[in-house]
């Protein structure tokens, strides 16, 4: 087992890892920016280096800087969190040239699965269902509207490379498509240093389910069931839930099994989760396969009581999974609200600034994770995510009602928050049903 575990990332997700060490007797270092001296990651650490100005990069992104850290702190392995470099192969490999573990999948895994329109050949190879489109990235406006034609309007741009809704467009027919095309190229030059993209049959209304895949190095791989992240805004998953309230069992089952061939094709280990949309008729295919923990694991491990963090450690030194796919539990109904600082009532503008008090929920199924407190300022820098108020009890109708009286519960004053825009969400007849989309959100709250 390890000794000491560099974690190259700051906010919540470090405070996690950073508990996750302690409770598994090993020391942990963290790194920090100038902007983050005073986060809570920092203070809890047994050791920390700052690694630069507050921009990410001039700092959390420079490898240089964090492989200097890691090697001043004598680590013998390094945990990338989510986000930042968390799925960069270059920075995964070189971690593991300078012999320190990098607690993820291996680089060539991360390369099969990082690149989108790679994935998605992977997939069709394993009998792993994918969304109707181009066999390969789009070289000309030609190209685009030919296969288009093909398989139908709508379609969907995507580019190959990163996440998060950037390079992504809709078209309804051939005229937006030519100017959506070069749209989502040049967005996606400028987000990822890629500019390439592939065309999909366009979804309408689909559901956004994920199934969470924990693989070690012996050939074992299990799924620790599904999250429901259908609710979202702008791309961006604002409430999840597991199990999915959607789900005919039928259904759950081979999702679940889906996920696991696919991550058995790209011989991959660790944790990692494999993202899928649902149509209407309960139709499901891949999207991608993020090859690191995500924010919202926290539910899989309320329903599963499965440290997803100390696994994702035994697994990268070396251990076999303690638990067999019929040991893995799924328990009741766990929801997580991410809490940001951002003034839902004027189009969710980020709100930076100093948090003047702060009063924390609890009681029985009630978990905050959260590197904020009274006194600490959210930085412009990064992102608008100060927490994550998770609640997990018997059935989903429970799990509301909690998540509602946490919500009230919890105070955070001298920012604005997006704590109330959830209490509503809670409180719409289509949440209520289990019956959200992608589109529920800017649908219903003009999002």
């Amino acid at each position: 087992m390890y000794n000491r575990i560099l974690i190259a990332n700051r906010g919540e997700i470090a405070l996690r890892v950073i508990r996750a060490c302690r409770e598994l007797g090993i020391q942990s270092v963290a790194v920090y920016s100038q902007a983050d001296a005073d986060s809570a990651h920092v203070r809890f650490a047994d050791e920390a280096y700052c690694i630069g100005p507050s921009r990410s990069a001039d700092s959390y992104l420079r490898i240089d800087r964090i492989i200097s850290a890691a090697e001043l702190g004598n680590v013998d392995a390094i945990h990338p969190g989510y986000g930042f470099l968390a799925e960069n192969s270059h920075f995964n490999d070189v971690c593991r040239s300078c012999e320190i573990d990098f607690i993820g999948p291996t680089p060539q895994a991360m390369d099969r699965l990082g690149d989108k329109n790679a994935a998605r050949e992977l997939a069709i190879a394993a009998g792993v269902p994918v969304v109707p489109g181009s066999d390969g990235l789009i070289e000309s406006e030609d190209e685009a509207v030919r296969v288009a034609k093909e398989i139908g309007f709508p379609v969907l741009i995507k580019a190959t490379a990163g996440g998060g809704g950037k390079g992504m467009r809709v078209a309804a027919n051939e005229l937006v498509l030519k100017t959506a095309l070069q749209q989502a190229q040049t967005e996606a030059q400028a987000a990822f240093g890629n500019g390439a993209v592939y065309l999909e049959k366009y979804i309408e209304k689909p559901r956004h389910i994920e199934v969470q895949i924990l693989a070690d190095h012996h050939g074992n791989i299990v799924h620790c069931h599904e999250r429901d992240c259908s609710v979202q805004r702008r791309h961006q998953k604002l409430i999840e839930e597991a199990p999915s309230p959607s789900l005919p069992t039928d259904k759950r089952l081979a999702i679940c099994e889906a996920a696991v061939k696919m991550c058995k094709a790209a011989e991959y280990t660790n944790a990692g989760t494999v993202e899928f949309i649902v149509d209407k008729n309960f139709n499901f295919y891949l999207i991608e396969v993020n090859a690191r923990i995500q924010v919202e694991h926290p539910v899989t491990e309320m329903i599963t009581g499965i440290d997803l963090i100390k696994q994702q450690i035994l697994i990268a030194a070396g251990e076999n999974l303690s638990l067999s796919q019929d040991q893995i539990p799924c328990i009741g109904a766990a929801i997580e609200c991410r809490i940001n600082a951002e003034n839902p009532d004027r189009n969710f503008q980020p709100h930076p600034g100093k948090i003047q008090s702060m009063f924390a929920p609890g009681g029985l199924g009630v978990r905050f994770d959260s590197h904020a407190y009274a006194g600490y300022n959210v930085s412009p820098y990064y992102d608008s995510m100060i927490g994550k108020l998770i609640v997990h009890r018997p059935t989903r109708e429970q799990a509301i009602a909690t998540m509602r009286r946490a919500l009230s519960e919890l105070s955070i004053q001298g920012i604005s928050t997006t704590a109330a825009f959830h209490d509503r969400v809670l409180q719409h007849p289509e949440f209520l049903q289990g019956a959200c989309d992608t589109t529920f959100v800017d649908r219903e709250f003009n999002a």
